[in-house]
């Protein structure tokens, strides 16, 4: 618990999901968040419910658009005058849009762009500058996917974002070492969340074509990206790690 007392934390596409249950995880074991999302009703009521669940850290709500560049500046200074500080970045943010190549439309495909890739980039980039100015590192999280590693039925924008993400990690690790600041991605599988589980059919058909009998928690995507960020890990970077129970190691189509 003491690896995250008083660290502070940025982390996008927070108000549910994976990225919801992260900052829960680093308040109740110290750190300082804050929080963003696109929905400013989502932010308020997941730093609410934070607060409410205890934790020794601090959380607070900074909703906006994470691909918005002077929007990600005005976050890490609100971060520094509020906590003092920016230890960690977890750029988590990310949009998914269906579609083949014959129909994607290019306002989608930017749209899928500006935030996977444009916000994860920006934020890595101001997040890193200040911590180039404290002088004491820091670690950098990109939230990446399966289908960065394995080719997916109706997703090629996203999926090459994706891929995108795990390349700028070791991309960045010639920038950021120097400056004791670790930078990895992390690469989800099926994972049981407000949107997945919305299909009813999501659970029976992942839970049969992923080796280990089921899809992901939340909690098994918080524990991986807890290990990477955590100063005691502060000798891994450039790093993807695959959180999927198996599903890439043989990868079924979800049929």
């Amino acid at each position: 618990m003491a690896d995250f007392n008083k660290q502070t934390v940025l982390i996008t596409g927070a108000g549910q999901g994976i990225g919801f249950a992260i900052a829960r995880a680093l308040v109740q074991q110290g750190a300082n968040v804050l929080l963003n999302d696109y929905d400013e009703d989502l932010t308020l009521k997941a730093v609410e419910t934070i607060r409410a669940d205890g934790g020794s850290g601090q959380c607070e709500s900074f909703p906006g658009d994470a691909s918005d560049v002077a929007f990600i500046q005005k976050m890490v200074e609100t971060a520094v005058s509020l906590f003092g500080s920016v230890d960690m970045a977890i750029a988590n943010a990310g949009i998914t849009i269906f579609g083949d190549i014959f129909t994607t439309t290019p306002e989608a495909f930017q749209k899928i762009v500006e935030l996977n890739l444009r916000g994860s980039f920006f934020l890595a980039q101001a997040a890193a500058k200040q911590m180039r100015e404290q002088g004491r590192g820091g670690s950098v999280l990109f939230m990446s996917s399966v289908v960065g590693h394995q080719a997916h039925p109706g997703l090629p924008v996203y999926s090459m974002t994706k891929a995108g993400l795990e390349m700028l990690a070791k991309q960045l690790v010639i920038d950021f070492s120097p400056l004791g600041i670790t930078v990895n991605a992390i690469a989800p599988g099926a994972t049981l969340t407000e949107r997945t589980l919305d299909d009813p059919t999501y659970i029976p058909i992942w839970s049969r074509i992923t080796p280990m009998g089921r899809p992901a928690t939340v909690d098994d995507i918080t524990n991986a990206a807890l290990f990477l960020v955590a100063p005691a890990s502060r000798h891994i970077t450039g790093q993807s790690l695959v959180v999927d129970g198996g599903w890439t190691s043989i990868s079924p189509p979800p049929v």
